[in-house]
């Protein structure tokens, strides 16, 4: 199955990136397949540091903005307990990890993670329709390479009544931010 979180990882000068990214997993969560794309700071942060963080999030806003490159502060972290590393401290829960593989035979390439750490911050809030409506909006905003702006719109329309519907201030505000993001590129498109 695949869990929709965020990664931290290290950059070259020691500051922390802030990722979305949804690893294959098992129940167990005791390894995750991570699949970024080799042009990200994450594969590269990845295959140079091998470690990172996972982390369950119930923030919406967070995981949007870091979707689309609208993430202008990096949330509060504290240090990670088993490897160098970052945890996100308003995650429910994270996973520090470390690189067992990397398969690079893919534009998207397929790295396997062993968890070192577990650990638990604050009970997860759950998901409404709005926050799942939300987090397809912002896969949607990450493929815009791969979807046509027909599909796009379609997409975003269907998505639009949950969040109408359902969505507290930080969801609608997700939401708004994402499609904003996905008609400016849209509009560079055509």
């Amino acid at each position: 199955m695949i869990l929709e979180g965020i990664v931290t990882s290290r950059n070259d000068d020691g500051s922390i990136n802030v990722a979305p990214m949804g690893p294959v997993v098992d129940e167990t969560l005791a390894w995750l397949r991570l699949r970024p794309f080799q042009s990200s700071t994450t594969f590269h942060n990845l295959r140079r540091q091998r470690v990172g963080v996972f982390h369950v999030v119930d923030d919406v806003l967070l995981l949007a903005k870091a979707a689309i490159g609208r993430l202008r502060e990096i949330p509060e972290t504290r240090p990670a307990e088993k490897i160098d590393g970052a945890v996100l401290t308003d995650a429910c829960r994270w996973y520090e990890f470390e690189v067992d593989s990397i398969d690079e035979s893919h534009e998207r390439s397929e790295i396997l993670v062993n968890v070192v750490h577990v650990g638990r911050i604050r009970d997860f809030f759950g998901f409404n329709r709005a926050k799942h409506a939300v987090l397809e909006a912002a896969i949607l905003a990450t493929r815009i390479h791969l979807i046509s702006p027909a599909e796009l719109r379609t997409e975003l329309e269907r998505l639009r009544s949950p969040v109408r519907k359902t969505a507290g201030p930080r969801e609608a505000e997700a939401f708004q931010l994402v499609e904003n993001y996905i008609d400016e590129a849209i509009g560079d498109l055509v």
